[in-house]
């Protein structure tokens, strides 16, 4: 069977709900590296979804200052570049995926902080305008800062990676174990400790 085949199988899996085969998957990676154009885009079209919602759990609402999906589409052009360099190192493919998907929302966090630095604050209109202004988004891009950074300083960033993937991107410990070089077991105990912290500072404000 072709690995076009296999991926077309496996859309038909995931649809109902089973998770892509680990070894379907690598298979079409391999053919993505050597340039198999349907297997890149099908590639592509699997990760789009999950790359999505990292960022959105990453970034926040669609108010603030940064698009999640103008992001998003970054991170799936620089997989895309990145994949004729791709050596399968022991790693899962998703958590190459992943580490390009942190940095380009690092750097869109940097340049929205820019941006909303650069901001200054005209007079106060007389009519409340029913679009957001520049400085509102630029207000709801620090509210949104605050929150991530308060996340930050409760939580570990393996704490709070882990809960980005399990409870926002939707993957299994076992996903998750194999994403981060860990167990499922460490995984779910590293996932409650989180949990437990979050709800005592919630509790305690």
């Amino acid at each position: 069977m072709s690995v076009t085949a296999l991926a077309e199988r496996e859309d038909k899996r995931t649809r109902s709900g089973e998770p892509v085969d680990e070894i379907v998957l690598n298979a079409v990676v391999e053919a993505a590296v050597s340039g198999d154009t349907a297997a890149t885009e099908w590639l592509l079209s699997y990760v789009r979804p999950l790359v999505l919602r990292y960022c959105q759990a990453r970034i926040g609402g669609h108010r603030t200052a940064i698009s999640v999906d103008d992001v998003a589409q970054e991170v799936l052009l620089a997989l895309f570049r990145a994949l004729p360099g791709y050596r399968n190192q022991g790693r899962p493919f998703l958590a190459f995926v992943y580490g390009i998907a942190g940095h380009k929302v690092a750097d869109a966090r940097r340049n929205a902080a820019r941006v909303a630095t650069a901001l200054s604050v005209p007079e106060i209109p007389d009519v409340a305008s029913q679009e957001a202004t520049p400085e509102q988004h630029a207000l709801q891009f620090e509210l949104t800062s605050r929150m991530e950074q308060l996340l930050r300083q409760v939580l570990s960033p393996r704490q709070h990676e882990i809960l980005v993937l399990r409870l926002v991107v939707g993957l299994s410990a076992e996903e998750v174990a194999d994403v981060m070089g860990s167990t499922p077991g460490a995984i779910r105990v590293a996932q409650h400790r989180a949990l437990t912290r979050l709800r005592k500072v919630v509790t305690r404000d």
